[in-house]
C-alpha cells in the first residue's frame, strides 16, 4: 500500500514573511492586500506575519535570504510585478528575480511562494494581482505544512 502524506491548509501557528517590490507599487499593494486577507482566512495570526518592501524585483531575493537566515519563518512570499517594456531589461529582471527566489528556497529549505508577476501590460498585471496574492498565501501555507509533514513522517520512520 502506498503511503501518502495528507497536507491541510491550516495556517494556525505558521510564521510567514512577505517581501513586496515597490516598483509597480499599485500591483504589489493589491497582491499584498489579497495575500494578507487569505492568510488570515487560513488561520495565520496577524502577529505571525511580517511584511517588508524593497525597491524592485531584483532586490527581493536578498531580502528573502536575510529573512530565511533568521530561522523565524515557516514560509516566505515574494510579491511584485515586472511589466514588459521596449528593452531587454524585462528579461533580465524577470529571469534573475525568479532564479534568485529559487536559490533562496533551495539554500534555506524554506517554501517561497513566487508571486512576482511577469506580464506584457499594466492591464494584465492589474487583472492578475488579486488572484496571485491569494494564491501565494495558499501556496505558502500548504508548502509549510507539507515540509512539516515530511519531517514528521521521516522522523517516525526512523524510530
Amino acid at each position: 500500500m502506498m503511503n501518502e502524506l495528507k497536507v491541510d491548509s491550516d495556517g494556525e501557528g505558521l510564521r510567514i514573511a512577505i517581501v513586496q517590490a515597490r516598483f509597480n507599487e499599485s500591483i504589489g499593494e493589491a497582491q499584498r492586500e489579497a495575500c494578507l486577507k487569505e492568510l488570515l482566512a487560513l488561520g495565520v495570526d496577524l502577529n505571525d506575519i511580517v511584511a517588508i518592501t524593497v525597491p524592485g524585483a531584483l532586490e527581493i531575493p536578498l531580502a528573502l535570504s536575510q529573512l530565511a537566515e533568521t530561522g523565524r519563518f515557516d514560509a516566505l512570499i515574494a510579491l511584485g510585478a515586472v511589466i514588459r517594456g521596449e528593452t531587454y531589461h524585462f528579461e533580465i529582471v524577470s529571469h534573475e528575480s525568479a532564479a534568485g527566489i529559487g536559490r533562496v528556497a533551495m539554500e534555506f529549505h524554506i517554501p517561497i511562494a513566487n508571486g512576482v508577476l511577469t506580464t506584457d501590460t499594466d492591464e494584465q498585471a492589474a487583472a492578475r494581482a488579486t488572484d496571485k496574492g491569494r494564491d501565494c498565501a495558499r501556496v505558502a501555507v500548504e508548502m509549510a505544512n507539507l515540509l512539516f509533514a515530511i519531517d514528521d513522517q521521516l522522523s517516525r520512520d526512523d524510530e
